[in-house]
């Protein structure tokens, strides 16, 4: 029997992975002295998504051969390593795109939003467990007006290890004294789904355009346990329930 959902932020909540495309695209074309298209560095984002940032930045970097524009500016930026600079100038370009409230409120995810408040609404109790740091995710909620809609938030600065290691859900259900086995996760990416696994919860993937084909791929949920759609999330959240309640009934 589920008695909590457990929801992620970042492509699930928020399309904040089209944001963070963009601001990876600007800052190679800051960097960049070859032509390169946006359309270039947005493919090869995804193609990396999920994975820890250095990798993220490592993969864009060599893609593009920016290697040496980056050394250029590592004293400017005070860091210690080429990636570094990369991920700097992407977070200069992140903020910028995230200090504009029209920007995430254009990016808010209906679907996912309809369901937690569903999911309020029906008595379940809700949490969020984000890689976002804190203060940035708080940002994002109250923008989205969000901000007390979980019993408890868990993010990238409460834990040691990022997903997929299931830390950052463990922690979350002790802070809501929830049994791992009465939660389901709400992710998008194969990276949440593996924590809410490893974590010991039954979990429901809505993926986004960027991660739908990894998810599909990955083979670790069966296909009742992905939303087919966005639009069609709070039915297939519905018919887990109805079969979770079953298969409880005939236990």
């Amino acid at each position: 029997m589920i008695h909590s959902f457990l929801f992620d932020l970042d492509g699930t909540l928020v399309q904040t992975e089209t944001l963070k495309a963009e601001s990876y695209a600007l800052a190679v074309l800051e960097l960049c002295q070859n032509e390169v298209s946006r359309e270039e560095v947005i493919q090869a984002f995804r193609e990396v998504l999920g994975k820890p940032r250095d990798v993220v930045a490592q993969s864009i970097l060599e893609r593009f051969d920016l290697e040496q524009a980056a050394r250029e500016r590592m004293d400017e930026l005070s860091v210690s390593f080429p990636w570094q600079v990369l991920v700097q100038i992407r977070l200069q370009h992140y903020q910028r795109l995230l200090s504009e409230p029209a920007t995430l409120q254009n990016h808010q995810c209906p679907f996912a939003t309809a369901l937690l408040f569903w999911a309020r609404k029906s008595g379940y109790r809700t949490g969020l467990a984000t890689m976002s740091q804190c203060a940035q995710a708080s940002r994002v909620l109250d923008i989205l007006g969000l901000d007390q809609a979980f019993e408890a938030i868990i993010t990238r600065d409460d834990v040691e290890r990022g997903k997929p290691d299931p830390e950052i859900y463990l922690a979350l259900s002790r802070q809501m004294e929830a049994q791992q086995a009465e939660c389901l996760v709400i992710e998008d990416s194969v990276s949440g789904i593996q924590s809410a696994l490893k974590a010991g919860m039954h979990c429901l993937a809505v993926p986004s355009k960027f991660t739908r084909q990894a998810v599909l791929q990955s083979g670790l949920l069966p296909d009742e346990h992905i939303a087919p759609a966005p639009k069609y999330l709070q039915t297939t959240a519905e018919q887990l329930l109805r079969g979770f309640a079953h298969e409880t009934a005939g236990g």
